[in-house]
């Protein structure tokens, strides 16, 4: 035994079946299939080591420790050891032993506050209250041993209460042992279900599966209906307006896109958009995570073109590098990518990673000089001075500011996840143009923003509605503009942006900006009161079996949302999976369906195939077709209505909400008449 003296030994009374070391080595057996949201103290994305941990070995599967470190944590482990008599060895080894592996767990930014800059970094992990109550009632003694932090030692001598109120955590999901037992947390193959409490019920069908983390669809706007899915790792895929995917890629830069299998790693390919005149130059453009030659990584933006030879191709040898921003942490990557209604190419970076905006006096994302935190635009169809590949549009809101880049659209942003243009209502164009963004929080708040030229969105001063940083939230130079709408943790942990719905196919939709939440799979609505210019939350919740008992609708999807998309007519989908690693063929892509707008199900499912006295309802417009598996085509058809004093069919179009595609549509039938409002 070495000199140091151990105090308090008589606090380690021996308890019959005490299980210190055989029940903490159970729960952390647990910890390799946690998928909420994994990153490690560098604010890299867990992984699985090399090698064989031999100490922290319940995270040698899937953690944040290499070998190097679980041999620097034994090291630490049995100087303790040696600290202790051996009775104090075996009531409080395995408490040790945990407290000190949380650095290799997956969630070890949670764990130890990482995520919140405003507190020193945590040299213990948080503790739920009940595991904590009984460490300190059995290992008093040994806090000396695990943290020099003098504030908890007096605490910890003082009352129980106050020093296990210091251990825990703000977000109680994340504090130790109780991650490893959280349902949401642990549940790899959660799906969503019905609610019962009026939200808006709608069902889906799943157009698409076994995608590795498909982060976006996109089409082209030409006429051709080809919706282009996007996987994380650098794969894009056609997929025809019948709803086969063609068997080669559009687009395969695997090789240049920097990214990882391990859960949470927020790089990849991550944007995607083409020319408002891509059926003429055929250009289109990428956002994507890369690694240059001396290890530095960046996110680089480029222009392509299809190829000559086939439509169906990109040609990769067009790349056109036109920015690239060395990016100084692994997370917070932004990804967006989009054209405005003004022609112009608007770039959505993220701030830089880490924790808080820790770069510089006020971060990156209110330093105008600095391309992280922004909203970027440029003009495309041009080249600017010095041979820059492209030109600073005459109205972009800095231009003429010798401190700030020119191409800086919109600044004060944090990490933009999915951001969408709004088509504008069928009939009045209202709200025609309106770029909305979901903007991920640090550890509080969530948010829906609408971009506006020259905006400040507050980060790092504010996040959501309430302040972050005191100092800057205080200063009267501030005027940011405000989300329109923001949730807690008590709603979601990390938005997901969606889009407007202005299809056809759901008029009950139109105008509902729906959205997502990543980390618990929860969908939701705004709705604009034009009378207040204010947003109001209603919950979006897939109906139930039978309110979804439909042919090729499903009520019930992969947990973890990915983003949005809306295809050339209109229509709503988004991505999910069950498993958020990019090389996990796990993701899916599911449509909106809005049961009121369906023939309810008869009790014969051959009312389908033979007794309907309805030939054929066809819409003739190539719409994209999606479906679930290579069997039977899903046909789409017109709003139907039941006339029932007539036992005949009656089709009701809306000629108003859908002028464009009326003429396309087009009715077969024996009985059927059509009625057009």
């Amino acid at each position: 035994m070495k000199s140091r003296v151990f105090k308090g030994t008589d606090n380690f009374v021996k308890k019959e079946g005490r299980r210190c070391g055989t029940a903490r080595r159970r729960t952390g057996k647990l910890l390799f299939i946690l998928l909420g949201h994994p990153q490690c103290l560098d604010y890299g994305p867990p992984f699985q080591p090399p090698f064989h941990l031999e100490f922290c070995s319940a995270y040698e599967t899937f953690g944040c420790c290499e070998q190097e470190k679980d041999n620097h944590i034994a090291a630490k482990y049995w100087d303790i050891m040696d600290y202790i008599d051996p009775q104090a060895q075996k009531l409080c080894g395995g408490f040790i032993k945990d407290i000190l592996c949380q650095e290799c767990s997956p969630y070890a930014a949670h764990l130890y506050d990482a995520e919140n800059p405003q507190t020193p970094l945590r040299n213990l992990p948080g503790l739920c209250f009940d595991y904590c109550s009984e460490f300190h009632l059995y290992c008093r003694s040994a806090i000396t041993l695990l943290t020099d932090d003098r504030h908890i030692q007096e605490w910890c001598e003082k009352n129980r209460t106050q020093f296990c109120n210091i251990l825990n955590i703000q977000d109680k999901d994340y504090c130790f042992p109780d991650v490893v037992k959280n349902t949401d947390l642990n549940n790899n193959l959660g799906v969503v279900v019905a609610d019962k409490k009026g939200c808006l019920q709608l069902c889906l069908k799943e157009v698409a599966n076994g995608l590795r983390n498909p982060v976006l669809m996109v089409h082209a706007n030409d006429n051709t209906h080809r919706m282009f899915v996007a996987e994380q790792v650098g794969l894009v895929w056609v997929y025809l307006p019948d709803g086969s995917r063609l068997e080669e890629p559009f687009l395969d830069i695997k090789q240049l896109v920097l990214t990882t299998p391990w859960v949470g790693d927020e790089r990849g390919f991550l944007g995607m958009a083409f020319h408002p005149q891509y059926k003429e130059n055929g250009k289109f453009y990428i956002y994507y995570s890369y690694q240059d030659k001396k290890k530095v990584e960046k996110i680089r933006i480029s222009e392509l073109m299809v190829s000559t030879a086939d439509v169906n191709k990109a040609d990769i040898t067009t790349e056109r590098n036109l920015l690239e921003i060395e990016q100084p942490a692994a997370n917070h990557n932004g990804g967006e990518i989009l054209f405005g209604i003004d022609g112009y190419l608007y770039l959505f970076t993220g701030d830089g990673g880490k924790a808080g905006d820790p770069f510089g006096k006020f971060g990156n994302a209110q330093n105008k000089s600095s391309l992280l935190g922004k909203v970027l635009r440029i003009d495309v169809d041009g080249k600017g001075p010095q041979e820059r590949p492209y030109r600073i549009p005459h109205d972009n809101p800095f231009s003429s500011d010798p401190k700030a880049r020119p191409e800086v659209y919109a600044y004060g942003v944090r990490n933009m996840w999915r951001c969408s243009v709004d088509r504008g209502d069928p009939l009045s164009h209202r709200g025609k143009g309106r770029i909305f963004c979901g903007d991920v929080g640090q550890n509080r708040f969530e948010e829906v923003d609408i971009i506006i030229k020259g905006g400040n969105y507050g980060w790092r001063a504010k996040e959501g509605f309430e302040c972050y940083d005191t100092k800057l939230c205080q200063n009267s130079s501030l005027e940011d503009v405000l989300p329109i709408f923001a949730y807690g943790r008590s709603v979601g942990k990390s938005v997901t942006g969606g889009y407007v719905y202005r299809g056809c196919e759901s008029p009950n939709l139109n105008g509902l900006y729906i959205f997502g939440d990543f980390m618990n799979g929860r969908l939701m609505a705004l709705q604009e009161d034009e009378r207040t210019n204010t947003w109001k939350k209603q919950d979006v919740c897939i109906g139930s079996i039978k309110a979804c008992a439909f042919p090729g609708l499903v009520s019930s999807y992969s947990k973890f949302i990915i983003s949005f998309a809306e295809d050339e007519a209109g229509e709503l989908y988004f991505m999910a999976t069950s498993y958020p690693s990019a090389y996990a063929p796990s993701g899916s892509i599911y449509k909106f369906v809005d049961p009121a707008r369906l023939v309810p199900l008869p009790s014969s499912e051959s009312f389908f195939l033979e007794n309907s006295g309805l030939e054929s309802t066809v819409c003739i417009s190539p719409v994209l077709k999606l479906l679930p598996s290579k069997t039977k085509p899903v046909r789409k058809s017109c709003p139907r209505t039941k006339n029932v004093e007539k036992d005949e069919t009656h089709l009701v179009i809306n000629s108003n909400l859908c002028p464009n595609n009326l003429k396309d549509c087009l009715m077969i039938s024996k009985t059927a008449f059509l009625q057009i409002i």
